[in-house]
């Protein structure tokens, strides 16, 4: 049995739904942290995704799903098995950024000296200014950090995707502290058994399999001989299209795995080269 915790909150839906991809289904009741799945060597749990690291580190869990950001705060001590770059809204990463009022005195770290800053993120927050050599006072914030300045404080260090958050409040970023995506970590005692780790080696490979995936789709067709160097020449490919050649020999049938957001241009390419019978069909998974 290996036990495993998914985050709890923002992440749970998009961490389940990558795991279905992946081929393992997850389901829980909405007041229950103790989720089932289709695997009788799993047991999973949902804890915060800030607490996963310490809990992984001490060995309760072996391994699990969570924010970078949350194992450099926790300092944890433990092994990253992957990176897995998904989120609730979108596929960039996490920045955690400092900010202050847009139109503001503050235009860097050193003009907060002797000031205050809150944040979520307090641990990495007090590194970052200790290695600056600026003299701030750090103040957790519980929430909603962005509306204490400048009322409150006189900056904050602040999660984002996109930015917009900051812009609403006519926050300008001054510096990016950290970058943040999501990891696969496992408790070193764990990863040193061959049969945990043989497994959690396979959950990562199949996790990174079903994420490729989504980037991707395959295109088959059928050239004729006269055309096949045209169409090679327009074609892009993770490696060398697969070609075989038809069973009347007037061509052939070529297949490959290409972009998604390629294909509305190079579909019309290909048909002009003299492609015909051209498929697309999605990928569940791609493994390099």
């Amino acid at each position: 049995m290996v036990k495993i915790a998914v985050p709890k909150g923002s992440l749970q839906e998009s961490t389940f739904a990558l795991f279905k991809k992946a081929g393992w289904n997850f389901s829980v009741s909405s007041r229950s942290y103790t989720p089932t799945v289709d695997d009788d060597e799993l047991e999973a749990i949902l804890l915060r995704a800030q607490e996963i690291p310490r809990y992984v580190e001490m060995g309760v869990i072996d391994f699990g799903i969570t924010g970078y950001d949350n194992v450099c705060e926790c300092n944890a001590d433990v092994v990253e098995v992957c990176e897995l770059i998904y989120s609730k809204a979108t596929s960039k990463p996490y920045k955690w950024v400092l900010a202050a009022p847009k139109d503001g005195e503050i235009k860097c770290a050193q003009d907060l000296e002797g000031k205050r800053v809150a944040t979520e993120l307090m641990n990495v927050t007090k590194r970052y200014f200790k290695d600056k050599g600026v003299n701030v006072s750090v103040e957790y914030s519980m929430g909603a950090t962005e509306v204490k300045v400048p009322n409150l404080v006189d900056a904050v260090v602040e999660g984002t995707e996109t930015g917009s958050t900051l812009k609403a409040h006519n926050l300008a970023i001054l510096d990016e502290i950290l970058v943040s995506t999501t990891r696969l970590i496992c408790n070193k005692e764990a990863w040193a058994v061959p049969e945990k780790r043989e497994k959690i080696e396979n959950i990562a490979m199949m996790l990174k399999a079903a994420l490729e995936a989504e980037t991707l789709v395959g295109l088959k067709m059928n050239v004729e001989k006269k055309d096949l160097k045209e169409v090679l020449l327009i074609l892009p490919s993770l490696k060398n299209p697969t070609i075989n050649n038809l069973s009347d020999d007037s061509g052939v049938a070529i297949e490959i795995i290409v972009d998604h957001k390629k294909v509305r241009d190079l579909i019309p390419a290909l048909k002009r080269a003299g492609a015909s019978g051209i498929v697309e069909y999605p990928l569940s998974k791609v493994i390099y």
